[in-house]
Order: C-alpha cells, then sequence, then structure tokens
C-alpha cells in the first residue's frame, strides 16, 4: 500500500471534517507525493506544512476546477452530513448541496484527468431487510421512508459514478463504497450534527443524570471504527479498477443498547439513571450488512472490536475538550 501512494498527488475534500481528517492523518503516514486538502467554512484539526490546504466552495465550478488541477487521485470526503434529528426535520438538506458538489467535483475531475475518484456512498441506499445486504441489492426494494432524500441522493451520485467509469470514451476509473455507521475520533460531536454514537460518547462523558437515549434503544446497526474504515478506502483507491460499488462493514450486528453498555463501562459510568424516549427522531430497526466481497477483493476485513474503538474514541474526546478548554 505504502509504494501505491509514495508518488500520488492526492487530492482529499472535506479535510475539515470526520473521515477527511482521518484520512489526512493515515495518507501523512503513507509519505504521498503531494497531498492537498479542501476546506470550506471550518479550520482544519490537523495542520501540517506537508498538506496544501486549499479553501474552496465545491459548490463553485471554478473551485472544484482549482482543487483538482494536477491530481492524481481523489478522495471525495466533503458532504453535507447530519444525524436524524435534521434528516427527519429537515431531510432535503441532504440532497441539493450534495448532488451539486458531487456533480461538479466528478466533471472537474473528469476534466483534469485524474487517475481514480473515489466516492463515499451510504448504506441508506439499500431497501429495508432483516438480513445483511448485499451490494447487488440496490434497488431491489423500496428505501427505509426516513432515508428516502438522502438514499437518492447517494444512488444518484452513484450512477454519475458509473456513467464516468463505463458510458462515456476515454472512461474516468471510479470507486464507490457503502460503509457501515462510522465512529471514532474527530466525530462530530455537536448535538444537531452528530450521529448517534458521538452522541451517546458526549452524554457518557458528561454525565448526564439522566442520561436520555432516543428511541427505544432496541435499533441494530453496523458500527465501524474509523482506522478500519479508512483501511477499506484505501485498499479500494488502490485495488479496484473497475466499477463496482463495495460495503465497507465488519458484519457484525450491534444493538443501541449494547453499544450504550459498553460505552458506560468504557468511561465507568456505572450507576447512570437511562431514560428511552421513543418521541425523539430514530432511523431503521435494523440494518445488518454483508462485507464479505470487500474481504474476497480486498482482503479487508475490520480488526477493531467496538470494546476497543469505544475506548479509542473516547480517550481521544477527552483530551480533545481538555485541549478545547485550555
Amino acid at each position: 500500500m505504502i509504494d501505491f501512494y509514495r508518488d500520488k498527488k492526492i487530492l482529499v475534500t472535506g479535510a475539515a471534517g470526520f473521515v477527511g481528517t482521518n484520512l489526512i492523518n493515515r495518507l501523512l503516514s503513507l509519505g504521498s507525493a503531494g497531498l492537498r486538502a479542501t476546506i470550506h467554512n471550518k479550520q482544519p484539526f490537523l495542520v501540517d506544512k506537508r498538506v496544501e490546504y486549499c479553501s474552496c466552495d465545491l459548490l463553485l465550478r471554478s473551485d472544484c476546477q482549482r482543487a483538482v488541477k494536477d491530481i492524481d487521485l481523489v478522495f471525495m470526503c466533503a458532504a453535507n452530513t447530519s444525524g436524524a434529528h435534521v434528516i427527519e426535520k429537515t431531510p432535503l438538506a441532504h440532497v441539493t448541496p450534495n448532488v451539486l458538489m458531487n456533480t461538479l467535483m466528478l466533471d472537474a475531475a473528469y476534466a483534469a484527468k485524474v487517475k481514480k475518484f473515489l466516492f463515499i456512498s451510504s448504506n441508506t441506499v439499500y431497501p429495508v431487510t432483516a438480513h445483511p445486504v448485499r451490494e447487488e441489492e440496490l434497488l431491489s426494494g423500496e428505501l427505509f421512508d426516513k432515508y428516502f432524500c438522502v438514499g437518492w441522493m447517494k444512488i444518484f451520485t452513484e450512477i454519475l459514478c458509473q456513467m464516468y467509469a463505463q458510458k462515456i470514451k476515454n472512461p474516468m476509473v471510479t470507486v464507490v463504497v457503502r460503509p457501515a455507521n462510522i465512529y471514532g475520533p474527530y466525530s462530530d460531536f455537536e448535538w444537531e450534527t452528530s450521529h448517534v454514537i458521538p452522541a451517546l460518547i458526549r452524554k457518557v462523558v458528561e454525565r448526564h443524570d439522566p442520561l436520555e437515549v432516543w428511541g427505544d434503544g432496541n435499533d441494530i446497526k453496523d458500527l465501524i471504527y474509523i482506522d478500519d474504515f479508512i483501511d477499506g478506502i484505501l485498499l479500494a483507491m488502490q485495488k479496484m479498477s473497475i466499477f463496482q460499488p463495495l460495503n465497507i462493514a465488519t458484519g457484525r450486528q450491534i444493538s443501541i443498547k449494547e453499544a450504550l453498555a459498553s460505552i458506560l463501562k468504557a468511561d465507568n459510568y456505572n450507576d447512570a439513571k437511562i431514560v428511552f424516549n421513543s418521541s425523539k427522531p430514530s432511523m431503521i430497526p435494523k440494518r445488518l450488512i454483508d462485507p464479505s466481497k470487500a474481504k474476497q477483493l480486498l482482503d479487508f476485513e475490520a480488526k477493531v472490536s467496538f470494546q476497543q474503538g469505544v475506548k479509542k474514541t473516547i480517550d481521544w474526546y477527552r483530551q480533545y475538550l481538555l485541549t478545547k478548554n485550555s
């Protein structure tokens, strides 16, 4: 892997975000020839002279063109994301800005003769099932209703990626990954936009009493630690040369109740009074993901247990709070 990335000029969009920050950190350790990263409304967590930070509005064609100039590989990590509250109350917030920036970035990358373009899709593209979903099950049934807008936005961008990879002359290699629910250091811990695991970690660290959990706690998810996910996308970018979307997941299931119990144990919050609030927004009751194709094609397998990942995330969050408040 190190040899593949060492001589490449790489663009990471969304450098101030969760995935972008962790990806930049890893790419720095791999010694890429040139690393450019886009920022917009927020400053990056990581400041390193080896990174060329580029202030860009990816809703503007000219900024997209500037970002991809002389680039070999694009990791499209920039996205307008949020948690259950925003998805339920204002679902279109995920549609227009994401469709525009994804479309403009693909167009700019193709014009700049980028060698590979990796798009991070979502498991919201899959229909409601009780079994672990496989990549071939896209468009095989109705999406979970609350995922309708975000799911179709992701599907549309996947189809755009397929167009560039298969349906035009002089195609551009595009790589599509569909992640499980990612958590870890540099997650978004803001109440309005955080996902379930960062929100629960913050409540535990802050010793909420009572500790409110949205929903009944029985929702089942596949939760992947960020280091494992970064392994997956780096392998996908390196090894994939044909259009074939891949699940990047653990293949393990965990309920929100079980996840909370692990978080409480990891932070020694032994006497928490837990209140489940079913009036608050929650998402799909059960989402299992089949990662066997990534194992077959990439030799990828998630290594970090949820218990290990949660402890690492809590330790990072506490250190982040100390730094932030000092």
